[in-house]
């Protein structure tokens, strides 16, 4: 009796576990974190409640559109070493199971944003998640097309925290989404790079031009990554933040290009996981430096 208890109490931690990451909780929270960033620097005034509705709400309409992408590759993710140990390649839940949780995560998500937010925000987020989720996802294996598309919802987060805020779209607000925007070139050609034979078991075509690790890929690297410097020095520019932080998303930008030449020199493996490290560093430090600027 006791033993069975035990059984079936780790069967429903398992369940919960596969759940949990199912929502990839590290992107679903860097996307919320995003959002809140986009709140508070549009926020004269924190209403700290509304903050974490947007949290919340960015949090779980992210974790939908992360499954539905799971559950549109699920066949793929089988084929790759990366996702081959994920909750429905490995059976650990069901296909049915997976599309419940995504209709209660987006449900809910955008319930909370709909009740204590705007209609401006809530549209917003139906559009990132349906650019993500079916836009996105089957582009990966048409061409490098796809890092422009997926950028959009990318870059979306910090518009949707202005929007909640302020219910508009303003030229500041542009500016966070072009930051943003930007650095995903950098950040999903490098991961391409890094994952580049993993990603051809899946048919999946990010790396730009050819679809080759080669110098015209660094070129290009380099290109994005270098439009970030400028574009890190217009919330300064408009009076959005101060001089501080325009000083630590330049040092930033300059230390985020200076990988990207190592990448053309060398053409490794090696030389791409630094740009792909950088760029998970580059974007919060940044956006941290502008809300401490701000507040």
């Amino acid at each position: 009796m006791v033993a069975n208890e035990i059984q079936r109490g780790e069967v429903v931690m398992i369940k919960v576990r596969s759940y949990w990451e199912m929502l990839k909780p590290r992107l679903s929270g860097l996307v919320a974190f995003s959002c809140a960033f986009g709140f508070v620097l549009a926020s004269p005034v924190i209403n700290w409640f509304q903050l974490a509705v947007v949290y919340i709400g960015g949090f779980l309409v992210s974790g939908a559109s992360v499954i539905i992408n799971q559950i549109l590759e699920k066949d793929l993710d089988k084929l790759m070493t990366r996702t081959q140990n994920r909750p429905l390649p490995t059976g650990k839940i069901s296909i049915q199971e997976a599309i419940y949780l995504a209709v209660i995560s987006f449900g809910v998500g955008i319930t909370l944003l709909l009740s204590y937010t705007n209609i401006l925000t809530v549209s917003l987020s139906i559009l990132s998640m349906l650019l993500y989720s079916f836009v996105y996802t089957p582009l990966k294996r048409v061409g490098s097309i796809a890092v422009f598309v997926g950028a959009i919802p990318g870059a979306l987060p910090p518009l949707l925290g202005w929007t909640a805020a302020t219910g508009s779209i303003s030229h500041e607000a542009l500016i966070i989404f072009g930051i943003q925007f930007i650095w995903q070139f950098p950040h999903f050609w490098a991961i391409a790079w890094v994952a580049d034979d993993d990603y051809k078991k899946a048919g999946f075509k990010l790396l730009p031009g050819g679809g080759q690790r080669d110098f015209n890929t660094a070129i290009q690297i380099i290109i994005y990554t270098l439009f970030l410097i400028p574009l890190g020095l217009l919330p300064a520019k408009f009076g959005i933040t101060g001089i501080n932080s325009a000083i630590v998303a330049t040092v930033c930008g300059v230390l985020f290009l200076a990988q990207t030449f190592y990448l053309l020199k060398s053409e490794n493996r090696e030389a791409a996981l630094r740009i792909m490290f950088g760029s998970f560093l580059y974007l919060p430090i940044v956006q941290i430096a502008y809300l401490m600027d701000k507040v």
